[in-house]
């Protein structure tokens, strides 16, 4: 069968790529604003800022974001102070606060820092590893085991990124057998969820839909989740691919921002507003005020001191209030 993945695998999940017929009833969406977003901007900005802007994404009614990293300030200064800003959350309004974690000692951290749920990123390309964590795929593996198993006996959920899932600036195409394998070897009882990561931008709604309904035959039990980089601007038309495929939850980036700074030319995520109002003119519910996420967008903008990529604050919800019914 001939598929839209750059090497010709037996995948039997979809037939090309088929208009959705039954759409889910909602979409969990994590907002990874405060991590992702930030780690690759060039203000820093303090503790009170990061506090204030999870604060106004959880009043647009965000129940999981990504809110620190527990990695090296030297490297990404941006995430400094990640147990300040943890501790500076409240920890009794039913929000996941996830803290992303690379190696045993980041764990520690989280831990320490009362961190709830970590994510642990896995590249699928041996020289996109060594640049970003120091390490081959086989060496990350063993390090998210011992992770994983140590997360959970610790009582904090710990979820997987499986990064550069779709391409490699350094190498190009990534085998999908080496993601699916993957992901065949690291889905247990051990991980929460995993999520396929288009790091760079660079996939198209084809490779998408087959590369998760690969993952998904084998391994129907485990939960998947979506996060795609708009550098092509094609992350929108990838949500849209995911959501089809029978994903449960997908990343974006309030206003847009962000990206990988160990990526060349890697651009903004997708901006959450945008895909929020692309799922609820779909009827698929999130339980987000577009409205709020759209000023949280722009006030972090602000803070930034540059505009977003976000389009929905700039063109308005469809329709405008005063035609609603």
């Amino acid at each position: 069968m001939k598929t839209g993945l750059p090497y010709n695998i037996p995948i039997n999940a979809t037939e090309g790529f088929a208009a959705m017929t039954t759409p889910p009833r909602s979409i969990e969406i994590i907002d990874v604003g405060p991590r992702d977003g930030l780690q690759n901007e060039p203000e820093i900005l303090d503790v009170a800022t990061r506090v204030a802007f999870i604060g106004k994404l959880a009043d647009a009614g965000i129940r999981r974001m990504e809110a620190v990293s527990f990695v090296n300030p030297k490297r990404v200064p941006q995430m400094a102070e990640a147990e300040e800003v943890l501790a500076a959350l409240p920890d009794d309004d039913g929000i996941t606060y996830i803290g992303l974690v690379l190696n045993r000692r980041g764990l520690d951290r989280a831990l320490a820092a009362g961190c709830r749920e970590v994510n642990y990123a896995l590249v699928a390309s041996d020289t996109f590893s060594q640049k970003n964590q120091g390490t081959t795929i086989e060496q990350a593996v063993d390090v998210y085991e011992e992770i994983a198993a140590e997360a959970k006996a610790a009582g904090v959920r710990c979820s997987l990124t499986i990064s550069t899932a779709f391409g490699c600036p350094f190498q190009g195409e990534v085998p999908p057998e080496r993601v699916i394998g993957l992901v065949e070897r690291c889905a247990g009882d051990d991980t929460f969820e995993i999520a396929l990561a288009d790091t760079i931008g660079c996939a198209v709604p084809s490779q998408v839909a087959d590369l998760f309904g690969a993952v998904m035959d084998i391994a129907p039990s485990a939960r998947f989740r979506a996060h795609f980089h708009n550098t092509r601007n094609t992350g929108l038309a990838n949500c849209y691919a995911a959501v089809e495929a029978g994903v449960q939850a997908i990343d974006a980036s309030a206003g847009g921002i962000g990206g990988c700074p160990f990526a060349p030319r890697a651009t903004g995520n997708v901006p959450t507003e945008d895909l929020v109002y692309m799922l609820n003119r779909m009827g698929i519910e999130t339980g987000i005020d577009i409205d709020k996420l759209i000023a949280a967008g722009d006030w972090i903008g602000e803070q930034l001191g540059h505009a977003i990529p976000a389009m929905i604050g700039k063109a308005g919800v469809f329709p405008p209030a005063e035609l609603r019914h």
